[in-house]
């Protein structure tokens, strides 16, 4: 029987540093569009791309990066930080790499003073690196696309 991908499969680190989520999302915007001429499409236009996401973890994780804003003086001090997405049930694998993410402080807290569940914390990232996403080791971005950003 195979055993297919599910979240339970995904280890997920964050600058280097295995951290243990709830959720965890990576979103890309693509802003491409047809060109027309004469209002008949006739070709493709190349938009702007931009990638973003949202982290949510218990108090342990949190805490785990809130010892890395320490060191960096604080929170909005933190480094731009790789993320990599890697699951492998043995059958399938995949790898989601997001470089220099920029985390931002969103849902600092989420108490449910009658229930049993472990406190949550959200942090929202956005991708700020020409690298930008790549899965399965394939670019998102063609070099055209970061010409004369890459150093």
């Amino acid at each position: 029987m195979t055993t297919r991908i599910n979240g339970m499969a995904f280890d997920v680190y964050i600058g280097g540093t295995d951290i243990h989520v709830k959720n965890i999302s990576l979103d890309i915007s693509d802003e491409s569009a047809v060109a027309k001429t004469r209002g008949i499409p006739d070709g493709k236009l190349r938009g702007p791309v931009s990638a973003e996401g949202e982290i949510e973890m218990n108090t342990r994780s949190f805490n785990q990066l809130g010892e890395v804003a320490a060191r960096s003086g604080s929170w909005r001090d933190l480094p731009a930080m790789d993320f990599v997405f890697y699951a492998n049930t043995g059958t399938e694998e995949i790898r989601v790499e997001a470089f220099g993410c920029e985390l931002m402080l969103s849902g600092l807290l989420s108490i449910d003073t009658e229930s049993a569940d472990l406190t949550t914390h959200k942090i929202k990232y956005v991708v700020a690196s020409p690298d930008f996403v790549r899965i399965n080791g394939v670019p998102v971005l063609s070099e055209n696309d970061v010409r004369g950003l890459m150093g």
